[in-house]
């Protein structure tokens, strides 16, 4: 019998793995949360990457689509997803193959708990069942192979001190921002007029730094964790723009901007509403968007700042909670499935564009013919490149793309 695949997400990494699926001739499903395709790459699709096309479109994308951009322009978002995504699922092998707005809410295996049938052939050929939240409310959907290409730019990190959430974050989730600040439209300036806490260090983070800097009515008060961050910098590093931004990270930090103020080796220890300081020369501010009251634990110190705008960038990572009734061994490090992580924390490139390629028996996990893939897959690791996922898509499918019926594809 040829198995039923179910694709999540229908960003970069999912519409490889569709294309994949039905090259091999196997029936295909894509569920996607969003109305449309790379819902989350249009949330930052004012945000230009800083690899080329070169290495975001696969080969099996270009074999399809040939008139996908090529060349060494490194594309926005918005590019990224009107160029090759949005083409890509117009093409007569993916019509009918994709459900938008239709988000899976969590999977099992049908009949079965997590503990039960442990390395066990009747796990195997026992069918998943996905729970679906669709727009004519829930559903249910069966699959024999689930590739969850899910990603991470759903599931923020918080910004308190060890990672969880300081105190008064929950309380004012709806005055902070976690995803990268356009600072391109004709009202960027008065959308972030006054004082910005940015905390994080990562890419997106300087990416936000650099962006909000130039903003002339706006002052930047950066968070850093670490005491001594080197902005991720990678010597000689082939990736212009990747450069661009630890210089830019490091002038910054160096007091080298007037309207910038970096505090490096500080965590945040507090958040709390606080009212306007009397007198103001401007009128008092509502209540909802009243300044907020940040303490600070640096080196010199407790220090308290007050802000109108909190941008956290502090990380992304999957949503672990849609396999929790699967057989997933996730690191305790990393959150990325065991036998991927082991495989990237163990590899001495710690630049992105050097990872090494692993085959499909580190891909699999305990749950017979589950596969987490694409960013979701690395967890906390921040190395991950579209080319690593499209690798990933050829370690799962080709070996076994000749299998059409009788034996299952992907099997252990």
């Amino acid at each position: 019998m040829t198995p039923r695949i179910a694709v999540i997400g229908a960003g970069p990494i999912g519409l490889d793995a569709a294309l994949a699926c039905t090259d091999a001739g196997w029936p295909v499903t894509v569920y996607e949360a969003g109305p449309s395709a790379a819902t989350h790459v249009r949330a930052w699709g004012h945000v230009r990457l800083f690899t080329p096309w070169e290495l975001n479109v696969s080969p099996r994308m270009r074999a399809h689509l040939p008139t996908a951009p090529t060349g060494n322009a490194c594309p926005t978002g918005t590019e990224l997803a009107d160029r090759l995504l949005h083409p890509l699922t117009e093409l007569p092998a993916l019509q009918g193959r994709i459900r938008y707005a239709t988000r899976v809410a969590a999977i099992s295996r049908t009949g079965l708990l997590k503990h039960e049938h442990i390395a066990d052939i009747t796990r195997a050929e026992t069918p998943f069942t996905l729970l679906l939240d669709t727009p004519d409310g829930e559903d249910t959907a069966q699959a024999d192979i689930v590739l969850d290409c899910t990603g991470t730019y759903a599931n923020p990190n918080t910004l308190g001190d060890g990672g969880i959430p300081a105190p008064g974050e929950r309380a004012l989730a709806h005055r902070i921002t976690r995803t990268l600040p356009n600072t391109t439209t004709d009202r960027a300036s008065d959308r972030w007029a006054g004082t910005v806490l940015l905390v994080g260090a990562g890419k997106s983070a300087q990416t936000a730094a650099r962006d909000l800097a130039t903003l002339p009515d706006t002052h930047l008060i950066w968070v850093v964790r670490d005491a001594h961050p080197n902005w991720g910098a990678i010597q000689d590093d082939p990736l212009p723009g990747r450069q661009e931004l630890v210089d830019i990270s490091q002038k910054l930090a160096d007091s080298a901007h007037a309207r910038a103020t970096v505090h490096t080796g500080t965590h945040i220890q507090s958040l709390t509403p606080s009212p306007a300081p009397t007198p103001t020369p401007t009128p008092t501010p509502t209540p909802g968007n009243a300044p907020i009251l940040v303490r600070l634990a640096t080196p010199q110190g407790p220090q308290e700042v007050r802000v109108d705008h909190i941008v956290s960038l502090t990380g992304y990572t999957g949503d672990p909670t849609l396999h929790r009734q699967l057989q997933v061994h996730e690191c305790y490090a990393t959150g990325a499935p065991m036998n991927l992580s082991a495989a990237l924390l163990g590899s001495s490139g710690a630049d992105c564009l050097a990872q090494p390629a692993v085959g499909v028996d580190v891909l699999r996990n305990p749950e017979p013919h589950f596969y987490i893939l694409g960013a979701k897959s690395y967890g906390r690791l921040n190395t991950f490149l579209l080319r690593s996922g499209y690798e990933q898509v050829n370690e799962v499918t080709s070996p076994y793309a000749h299998t059409r019926s009788g034996h299952t594809p992907l099997s252990r």
